[in-house]
């Protein structure tokens, strides 16, 4: 039981590393963000934590604005807790038709979005990256999108955006105030409808039909928008992928070269030995030519001696 507690204990504390991986990984600058998650997940396989490595190699590269909302997130908790707050009240004013509640709420929220949005925009300069004016509205939608959308707001408190939020198109700008719908009368106490009335009802019910056509092509619209930042992603990925590729192929080229230039030096170096040796060789047949006949000098030269004394005697 004691190792069985101990292997989950290990298994917890492993789940917490990679989730803070992940964290720091989203807040990386997009443009070091492919080198730097290659290194973390090779990192990973290599102590043998491949669940690990294949998540972390997962990770989509966030676009400029949602990195700068993710640093925002990660940078300045106490204005985050803020907006975070700031959404669900005004969310219910809305909900509640509560027209003071949802002025005074949404003036907080101009306030607020244009502050931290300047506050994002610092952050990112800090960091080497200014954000053009583009990606700061991108940032702006974004903490809009955190206000009035209960699924953004989780996405952007988890602090790994892949992309810039958009809020919905029915929820209130905030520049005017909502006035409750009134009721209608019930049937039994109802006038009968006018041919008048009629016409306005006809023409109402076709301004809604238009309205609805419109609000589904603005979430249409807000689809393909998301779709194109989530492409345009991936490209940026398969670009840095391929400028690494490249990077790595003239490295091993370099190698190459060098390899061959050492090779040549080696082949050069034993055609040098070999002629040396060849040269010594010979060196040595004519020695030992020599050294032949002058022991054959020295053995005549001996019996010439010795036939001399010879006769002497």
């Amino acid at each position: 039981m004691g190792t069985l507690n101990k292997r989950k204990g290990t298994r917890r504390g492993r789940e917490s590393d990679v989730e803070a991986v992940l964290d720091d990984l989203y807040v990386t600058p997009p443009t070091e963000f492919v080198a730097r998650r290659a290194e973390l997940a090779a990192a990973a396989k290599t102590a043998g934590h491949v669940e690990d490595a294949r998540r972390i190699g997962a990770a989509r590269r966030p676009t400029l604005a949602a990195w700068a909302a993710n640093l925002l997130r990660r940078s300045s908790p106490e204005e985050s807790r803020r907006i975070l707050e700031l959404g669900p009240a005004l969310r219910e004013a809305y909900h509640a038709l509560d027209a003071g509640g949802i002025k005074e709420l949404a003036e907080q929220r101009r306030h607020m979005v244009s502050a931290l949005s300047r506050q994002a925009a610092q952050l990112a300069r800090q960091a080497g990256h200014p954000l053009s004016a583009t990606v700061q509205q991108d940032v702006e939608s974004t903490l809009r999108a955190v206000l009035a959308d209960p699924e953004a707001a989780d996405r952007w408190a988890g602090g790994r955006l892949e992309s810039a939020l958009t809020p919905p198109s029915d929820f209130p700008t905030g520049t005017a105030a909502a006035t409750p719908t009134p009721r209608r009368p019930t049937a039994s106490t109802a006038p009968a409808p006018s041919a008048r009335t009629r016409s306005k009802d006809e023409l109402a019910e076709r301004r809604r039909q238009r309205q609805e056509q419109l609000d589904e092509a603005r979430k249409a619209a807000e689809e393909a928008t998301r779709r194109l930042h989530d492409r345009r992603a991936e490209q940026a990925d398969a670009d840095d992928a391929l400028q690494q590729a490249r990077d790595q192929h003239d490295q091993a080229r370099q190698q190459v070269s060098a390899a061959e230039q050492q090779l040549r030096q080696a082949r050069e170096e034993l055609q040098r030995a070999e002629h040396e040796q060849r040269e010594a060789e010979e060196r040595g047949r004519t020695t030992a030519d020599a050294l032949a006949r002058a022991e054959r000098e020295e053995r005549e030269a001996a019996r010439e001696v010795k036939r001399l004394s010879t006769r002497r005697r």
